[in-house]
Parts: C-alpha cells; sequence; structure tokens
C-alpha cells in the first residue's frame, strides 16, 4: 500500500474527501517526525511505539577498492509493534 491507497482508505473509511484525509495523513506524519527529530517517542496503544535510536560511528570497508572508510554517528527511527497488531498478524 501507499501514500495515496492509504489516503483513499481513510477518505472511504471516515467518510471525509480525500483532500481532507491527505492533510490529516500529513499533519500525524509531521507530528510523528517532529516529535522524533526532538527525541521523543510516539506510542499508539496496541499498534506500536516509534522511537529512535543512535548508531555510534564506525569503521566501514568500500567493497569496490577494499579500503576503510569511516562510517559517521548517526539517528535512526524503530518501530516496535505493540501486541495487538501481532496478534492481528498472527
Amino acid at each position: 500500500m501507499n501514500k495515496s491507497e492509504l489516503i483513499d482508505m481513510v477518505a472511504d473509511k471516515a467518510d471525509i474527501s480525500k483532500s481532507a484525509a491527505g492533510e490529516a495523513l500529513d499533519a500525524v506524519l509531521s507530528g510523528i517526525t517532529g516529535a522524533l527529530k526532538k527525541g521523543d517517542s510516539v506510542t499508539f496503544v496496541g499498534f506500536g511505539t516509534f522511537s529512535v535510536s543512535k548508531r555510534a560511528a564506525r569503521d566501514g570497508r568500500n567493497p569496490r577498492t577494499g579500503e576503510t572508510i569511516k562510517i559517521a554517528a548517526s539517528n535512526q527511527a524503530k518501530f516496535k509493534a505493540g501486541k495487538a497488531l501481532k496478534d492481528a498478524l498472527n
């Protein structure tokens, strides 16, 4: 499912226009992104939790030349599924 298909589904289930569903989805994604940028986690009870994980700097290897390179430290988003989501899938 892509973003436009999700917007269509939300518009159908909530009985709202596609443009309103698109704006609502953009607002939710923006809110999640903003919270993660601040280092907070976002929890939807029963669905799951989005959080930020810090990756330390490390040495890597260029597969083409075999040369050792430095990989900078970075932050990455993580998602941990909640119990209700796990149960729904199994």
